[in-house]
């Protein structure tokens, strides 16, 4: 007989109020999450990236167990907390290949949910248009940060903002319509 899986939300909680054991158990699920939401993004990046799947769960990770003052409430608000980290791995890894190459590095993704042929974009672009966007409605760029960079479902997003899924999918088609012009113009 299999033990089950350990529920992620009640080791956020063990682990943030100093038990051990919990914050064994919960590192390696952390780190497996990140190789999923990694996996799922890297997918989306243009041929010859420099950035390697394996460095970018790392960074994620390391800038993750360095939050020493956020109090995981969910695997919700994990999730949320992982998608800006990855994003900013990539960012700042994006604009530091810029600085080396003076434009030629940008680092390329597609903003589709089904594979196939895709405009790409600059991941660059993409961070200074999510950061309008929050200007402008702060939930739509959360959720194209949760769907885009971290993958998650419509369910997931609509259980880490507290919104319901219908909410989810009006504001991300608005927001994907929204960055597309603003990308493409």
């Amino acid at each position: 007989m299999e033990t089950p899986a350990p529920d992620t939300t009640q080791l956020l909680a063990q682990s943030h109020s100093g038990d051990q054991h919990a914050l064994q158990a919960l590192m390696p699920l952390v780190y497996d999450e990140l190789r999923r939401l990694s996996a799922h993004l890297l997918q989306r990046e243009r041929a010859g990236h420099t950035l390697q799947p394996t460095a970018l769960v790392h960074e994620a990770y390391l800038r993750m167990v360095d939050q020493t003052r956020v109090d995981w409430q969910s695997r919700a608000h994990f999730l949320a907390l992982a998608a800006q980290m990855l994003r900013r791995v990539l960012v700042d890894h994006a604009r530091a290949k810029h600085r080396a190459k003076r434009g030629s590095g940008r680092v390329v993704l597609t903003l589709q949910e089904v594979p196939g042929p895709a405009p790409n974009l600059d991941v660059v672009a993409l961070d200074e248009a999510l950061s309008e966007l929050a200007r402008i409605d702060p939930q739509q760029s959360r959720i194209v940060e949760l769907r885009f960079f971290a993958g998650v479902s419509i369910e997931e997003t609509a259980a880490a903002l507290g919104i319901s899924p219908a909410t989810v999918k009006r504001d991300w088609a608005v927001a994907r319509a929204w960055l597309y012009r603003r990308l493409t113009c």
